[in-house]
């Protein structure tokens, strides 16, 4: 494998956490804005472990984006090389078409599935998940005659969002008719956990969280059921 189909790696890895990608991307910008930031600063700026930032540094050398130069006292400072400057702009280019193509996919998906909850007269939804997917599903829901009763995320910390309530469990919350799953970290996971406790026919899913299930596919409404749509990737 090449060095560019090596760095064109997925935005995000299958954890939730930033991919491949994506932290070589940050790490040539911080670099680029900050040269004798050090390795630990790299790290805390990057939120990634020092062995990982170490061994990101070492391949971008390696690679020859970066050069490495010490400087007294035992300190080394970082320069992008004019390669680097190369893949710092095709990596962005890259990072910013995924990112459009997924609002454009998210957003459909959830205003398929709010719209059909609706039409059926589901209309209290509660999300699970907290991120990019449930703020787009939050903006969805305002097109349709639907409340979003609340958001529940077993590692939920400080509330970001408007008008809406953020709880660790659904049983915090008000009554509602559906759920839907907006957890990109996690999504089987949640699923599981959801469909032994409120039934799979309550569920909804975006599709592109390539939730595995043949009973959420049976679903007349859910997100599986639509594989032939065409904002669903093969």
């Amino acid at each position: 494998m090449s060095s560019e189909q090596t760095l064109a790696g997925q935005d995000t890895a299958s954890d939730g956490k930033p991919g491949e990608a994506r932290i070589t991307m940050e790490m040539l910008h911080a670099v680029h804005g900050a040269e004798s930031l050090s390795q630990r600063g790299l790290a805390a700026r990057l939120n990634i472990a020092l062995g990982l930032t170490n061994a990101y540094l070492k391949r971008c050398v390696r690679l020859g984006l970066v050069k490495v130069r010490k400087i007294p006292p035992g300190r080394y400072a970082y320069y992008l090389t004019p390669k680097g400057f190369s893949e710092k702009s095709r990596l962005t280019a890259n990072y910013l078409f995924r990112s459009f193509d997924f609002y454009r996919r998210a957003r459909n998906q959830c205003d398929q599935l709010l719209g059909e909850a609706a039409d059926a007269g589901h209309r209290r939804v509660a999300v699970v998940g907290v991120g990019e997917l449930a703020e787009i599903a939050l903006l969805c829901a305002l097109q349709h005659d639907v409340e979003v009763v609340g958001i529940a995320d077993e590692g939920a910390g400080a509330n970001r969002f408007r008008h809406v309530d953020l709880v660790r469990d659904l049983g915090s919350l008000p009554q509602f008719d559906v759920i839907l799953i907006c957890d990109l970290k996690n999504p089987q996971g949640s699923f599981e956990k959801l469909a032994g406790q409120f039934g799979v026919d309550r569920i909804r899913a975006p599709s592109l969280l390539k939730i595995s299930s043949p009973l959420l596919a049976r679903q007349p409404s859910g997100a599986a059921a639509r594989g032939t749509h065409p904002e669903t990737p093969s």
